[in-house]
């Protein structure tokens, strides 16, 4: 029998928001109710302006189209809003389950690196097979959120990894972003924002029919 653990990458690092979940239509209709609840409009077209974002940077841009609440506020108000949603069902996307449970068999540790904070990762993750994440970096406790890459270097920090061996798995341009620079091995599966393909930079356009064995393929050509 092959022995592959030298050729595994040493974790995976998941997105949240768009890769593990489709939560973004749960955070447009949270954005939408409490803009229309104070007298503003609110658009997809806006709400996707904020994919990826840190929580209180979506919240400022709030601020700044009219909405008038301490930005703190905004982010308690929308993360209760989608938490309760969450509750309601979990919106996993197409291959994400069947991808961590794979790796999870095959002895790689998942961490969830999010700029979502701790309550709201904490319920997507409580609705995940048991033990399905050896750690959580969440965006209420980084200093510097996606793009930058403190949140990946902090997730395999968490389990004492160098990044340059750990897979990173996100849908959107500020957490692909964050994964590149941190040196990660990273993969953009595009949602409901385009990624622009550049050399080098590894596309899948979904999560579906993924496995280990392609995770395998990507750690050794990293290695040559």
């Amino acid at each position: 029998m092959t022995n592959h653990a030298s050729a595994d990458p040493a974790a995976v690092l998941w997105d949240m928001d768009g890769t593990l979940v489709d939560t973004e239509p749960y955070w447009i209709r949270a954005e939408t109710e409490l803009m229309n609840a104070h007298g503003l409009s609110w658009s997809e077209e806006q709400g996707l302006e904020f994919v990826g974002n840190e929580l209180i940077v979506s919240a400022r841009m709030m601020r700044e189209a009219g909405l008038d609440l301490p930005a703190e506020e905004i982010v308690e108000t929308l993360m209760g809003a989608v938490i309760a949603q969450i509750r309601e069902s979990v919106p996993f996307r197409p291959g994400a389950l069947e991808l961590l449970a794979e790796v999870n068999a095959a002895g790689i540790p998942n961490v969830m690196v999010t700029m979502s904070y701790r309550p709201l990762a904490e319920a997507v993750i409580a609705n995940c097979p048991p033990n399905s994440f050896a750690g959580l970096i969440a965006g209420d406790e980084v200093s510097a959120g996606k793009p930058d890459p403190e949140p990946y270097l902090r997730g395999a920090a968490l389990l004492g990894l160098d990044p340059a061996e750990c897979v990173a798995l996100e849908d959107s341009k500020p957490g692909l972003a964050s994964a590149e620079a941190a040196g990660t091995i990273a993969i953009g599966v595009p949602h409901f924002v385009d990624l622009e393909p550049r050399p080098g930079r590894i596309l899948w356009d979904s999560l579906e029919g993924r496995g280990v064995a392609e995770l395998r393929l990507l750690r050794a050509q990293q290695r040559v």
